[in-house]
């Protein structure tokens, strides 16, 4: 018989956050093993629950969310989305700018599909959030990886991003803040990733789901407040992370720029957009009420709050590890760690968390799962309470002792 295989399209694709590590991971708690698993943001695991507003509103609505919506989204949501972006001075922003989906993950692979050929070229951070460098490939791209500068921050290197540019380049991604490093970028950085763009005829794609989790006095700048009139720039947002809704699967992706000259490319994405029918039509319900209540991530990334407070004890812990360095995180859920390559001479990071995992019964993510060229970062998730994240931080701790 003929073997089944999977598609050649899946060549180069790669999503290590849930990869052969969690493999290992599961089959480890199937022989009765208790895993911490710090891989994932998902919020619900750690004891954060959705506001009691989004959650009322969601259930009030559910005799009236039994049906497929408009594939873009309810009217409902897309005017609230429309309404937040012209609050932050995108004045110009309307529904018909609007795209409901299946979260963020969802609208990436929707948007890549629409608008990439076979052999163009896309440019990536690296790290990344994987998903992007695997739809990319998926939709039959070439993704081409620029550099973020860990000693300036994690900040992309502008200069490293002209040098990757040519006459295949269509479009620049921009992940701010980011994921996985933390970064939140300044005024003058946004500003010189759209001046690329305008310089290069490039669509920016502005992954900004952490948009609203910014810590001390870090700043968020959509990168559509600079992009204006003269480049097409789709912004990518959520209720996933500020609102502990991971599960209900709602996010949007916001067109703004020269839209008359991307009617094709529109018209492609909404044919994509029918062709899933609508994205989950209760948890649409809940867009409305979210953008529009009481924002209560406010409690938790101020001083005391939880995602300040782990935020703060990961990375002071993380840099007290003997060989082992943090730049601050300013925004997201994350840390990124550096391992001395002369005090820890790793060749192979997934063997590395591997071993972790299976001496210390806890789950990291290799730093060349984003799409990191070396194998000397991993990326905690801070999502656990103070004490289960120092006990975490310790087995790292202890395991890096038992490699000096």
């Amino acid at each position: 018989m003929r073997r089944i295989v999977q598609s050649q399209k899946l060549q180069n694709v790669r999503y290590d956050v849930r990869g052969p590590i969690l493999t290992e991971a599961n089959r480890l708690e199937a022989e009765g093993h208790r895993i911490l698993k710090l891989n994932i943001g998902n919020t619900a695991p750690f004891g954060f629950e959705a506001p009691e507003a989004i959650l009322a509103d969601m259930i009030h609505h559910l005799p009236d969310a039994q049906g497929y919506s408009d594939s873009r989204g309810i009217y409902s949501a897309r005017t609230a989305v429309s309404q937040y972006y012209q609050s932050r001075g995108l004045k110009d922003t309307q529904v018909e700018d609007v795209y409901i989906g299946n979260g963020v993950s969802e609208l990436i692979s929707m948007v890549l599909q629409a608008f990439v050929d076979d052999g163009n070229e896309i440019l990536v951070p690296a790290p990344d959030y994987p998903l992007w460098t695997g739809a990319v490939s998926l939709s039959g791209g070439t993704p081409v990886h620029y550099r973020c500068d860990e000693d300036n921050g994690w900040n992309p290197d502008l200069a490293d991003i002209e040098s990757r540019i040519t006459e295949n380049t269509h479009a620049l991604v921009i992940i701010n803040p980011n994921n996985p490093t933390g970064a939140v970028y300044s005024e003058e950085i946004v500003k010189g990733l759209v001046d690329i763009a305008r310089r290069h005829n490039l669509v920016i794609f502005s992954d900004e789901i952490y948009e609203k989790i910014l810590y001390d006095d870090a700043r968020h700048h959509h990168a559509a407040t600079y992009a204006g009139d003269d480049v097409l720039c789709l912004t990518f947002s959520g209720l996933s992370k500020a609102y502990r809704v991971c599960g209900y699967r709602a996010g949007w992706v916001m067109i703004s720029g020269p839209k008359e000259i991307a009617s094709d490319f529109l018209e492609g994405l909404t044919l994509i957009a029918n062709m899933r029918m609508c994205s989950n039509v209760p948890a649409q319900h809940a867009i409305q009420t979210a953008l529009g209540g009481y924002q209560s991530i406010e409690e938790l990334i101020c001083p005391g709050g939880r995602f300040y407070e782990q935020i703060k004890l990961a990375d002071r812990l993380l840099n007290d590890i003997p060989g082992v360095s943090n730049v601050t995180p300013q925004g997201a859920l994350y840390c990124f760690p550096r391992l001395d390559p002369e005090v820890y001479p790793i060749e192979n990071d997934e063997e590395f968390v591997l071993d972790l995992l299976r001496s210390k019964k806890l789950l990291v993510t290799h730093g060349t799962g984003f799409n990191w060229p070396k194998p000397d970062h991993f990326r905690v998730v801070c999502l656990p309470d103070e004490e289960l994240l120092e006990e975490a931080i310790g087995r790292i701790a202890d395991h890096l002792a038992t490699m000096r």
